[in-house]
């Protein structure tokens, strides 16, 4: 947070701040920045400066475009990662069937001989 103060003003650069604090990689810097920051990456402006009643009026406008892609965004990767379990399985599947082995656990894993005679003294 102190890094995000000093440089929002134009206190200090990034770079600057990667040499004062120690960090060793900018962009560790810029993505603090953009999580803690005031700066709207999406739009480019600073959310600082006061707004007029017309950019009052379309923000939520804005924000539920931003919303509708950001749920595209989502619907899209769950899409995705749906394909790839669906392609892991088979891959498993494949690899069990040419090598006869087992490769999922199908049943629970034996107790240990500690717990079955933990279980057995009543």
């Amino acid at each position: 947070m102190r890094v995000v103060k000093e440089i929002e003003p134009k206190e200090l650069s990034s770079t600057g701040a990667c040499r004062k604090y120690g960090v060793q990689a900018r962009s560790t810097v810029v993505s603090w920045l953009q999580k803690f920051g005031n700066f709207d990456w999406e739009n480019q402006t600073s959310s600082n400066i006061p707004k007029s009643p017309e950019q009052k009026i379309t923000e939520p406008e804005a924000q539920a475009k931003l919303l509708q892609k950001q749920k595209a965004l989502l619907e899209k990767q769950a899409y995705v990662a749906d394909k790839k379990a669906i392609i892991f399985d088979m891959m498993i599947n494949l690899a069990e069937q040419e090598y006869q082995i087992d490769i999922r656990k199908n049943s629970p894993p034996k107790l240990s001989n500690l717990s079955e005679k933990s279980k057995k003294k009543p």
